[in-house]
């Protein structure tokens, strides 16, 4: 106790004096008036859920968790809010690590009381798996610097950090629908609080027997203040909390002007949280579509095709090179189409007469008749032609030819289904003989 007595900081006798004698003159000894709030400035860290807050020399950082747990027998269906604060040694000599003291507890009642009583945090969205599973969040303050009045610095960094929160979206299935699974941030979108309005609180200090109030009291004014009172309310003038410690009795008239005083002063702080914590969520968002540059992908009626890194798309020339390529050789089927036609029409169209037209090249291949054969053990054997003069003196071509070439024309006629030189000339039996 005495090591501790030692490590405080306490003004003189000349020095409490100085403060009273300028409060009287309406002076401040940083210059400011007696209601001027001191400037605010509200920064947030790289993960969801921190803030760190400075109200003039006052330095608070305020980070947010949340975990599944077992909900209260009384309250099933809602999950829980709890606030720690952690006083540490670097921000004023007075703190001791270990456990919290007085003044710790004090502040985290306080800060607890304007949220939870107010009803800011939507418990009941909170609420997974009805009376086994609820999300607990957890507000953690840790003072880096006591510049004075901590309450008002440390309930904006809880409000700021909890706006900026994502909770990990979970699904219930399984056998029953007991089962929770929790999906990662790269599964699923994190899902932020439902916060319903913001109360935010005001501390004013008390002077001369509570002739003189301040507004946001400072390091050194609240060692010489006699009495504090804190006001918690939201940008609509709703009273959420107060919080009057000490034992110096204060005027009713006085309570009614502070609660003027911070409902003026509400909605400006309200702003400038709201403004804050949009550009974050711009900035968030930003990096988010740098990170995934396709968020929405196109539906695609057919096979995918993926392109790996490397390898260059198909550009408007080379498709138009592919397009008149194949019109080309379009074309050039389409041609060989019409001649083939042609020569099926000649040939069909044929009577007789000499020619230099072989069917048997044209109309078959002969290397695969002859191994046809060939493996059926049997040979094929040119045909003989031979001259014949009739009476009339007409000179006739007769054809003779072994019993295999006519199972070859035969077989050439199932094979190409085309009509050959010797379908078109008639059979030597039907032929009419011009001299009868």
């Amino acid at each position: 106790m005495e090591g501790r007595l030692a490590n405080m900081w306490r003004l003189t006798v000349n020095e409490s004096k100085f403060v009273e004698t300028a409060l009287q003159s309406e002076l401040r000894v940083d210059g400011r008036g007696l209601y001027d709030y001191r400037k605010l400035t509200i920064k947030f860290g790289k993960e969801y859920g921190s803030s760190e807050v400075q109200l003039g020399h006052t330095h608070v950082m305020g980070f947010v968790t949340a975990q599944l747990v077992q909900p209260y027998k009384d309250r099933p269906n809602e999950g829980s809010l709890s606030i720690f604060t952690e006083f540490s040694p670097m921000a004023d000599p007075s703190f001791e690590p270990g456990r919290p003291g007085e003044s710790a507890v004090e502040l985290g009642r306080i800060i607890d009381r304007g949220l939870r009583e107010s009803r800011a945090v939507d418990t009941e969205s909170l609420c997974v798996l009805a009376g086994k599973k609820v999300w607990s969040v957890r507000i953690d303050l840790h003072i880096l610097d006591n510049g004075g009045n901590l309450v008002d610095a440390a309930n904006i960094a809880a409000l700021a950090a909890l706006m900026t929160f994502r909770r990990p979206d979970c699904t219930v299935g399984g056998e029953n629908s007991q089962e929770v699974t929790i999906h990662s941030l790269e599964e699923r979108e994190p899902l932020p609080l439902i916060i319903h309005h913001l109360p935010i609180a005001f501390t004013f200090g008390f002077f001369n027997k509570g002739n003189i109030v301040v507004m946001d009291p400072t390091y050194i004014e609240e060692e010489v203040m006699c009495g504090r009172m804190t006001v918690t309310l939201n940008a609509n003038g709703d009273i959420c909390a107060i919080q009057k410690p000490g034992e110096e009795g204060v005027n009713q008239s006085v309570i009614l002007h502070c609660l003027r005083l911070a409902s003026s002063r509400a909605a400006a702080t309200t702003k400038i949280i709201r403004d804050e914590v949009e550009a974050y969520n711009r900035e968030k968002s930003l990096q988010k579509v740098k990170r995934h540059p396709t968020l929405a992908k196109p539906e695609v009626s057919g096979p995918i095709v993926v392109v790996k890194e490397g390898h260059k798309k198909v550009s408007d020339e080379e498709e138009a090179a592919e397009l008149s390529r194949e019109h080309v050789e379009r074309l050039n089927l389409s041609s060989v189409e019409v001649k083939s036609s042609k020569e099926q029409e000649a040939a069909s169209n044929f009577k007789g007469g000499p020619s230099n037209w072989d069917p048997y090249t044209e109309a078959m291949d002969v290397d695969s008749l002859k191994a046809s054969l060939a493996s059926k053990g049997e040979s094929v054997t040119k045909s003989t032609i031979k001259k014949k003069t009739n009476d009339s003196g007409n000179v006739q071509k007769e054809v003779t030819g072994d019993l295999e070439m006519k199972d070859t024309a035969e077989a050439t006629k199932h094979k190409t289904g085309e009509l050959t030189l010797k379908d078109a000339v008639k059979p030597k039996k039907k032929r009419k003989n011009k001299s009868n």
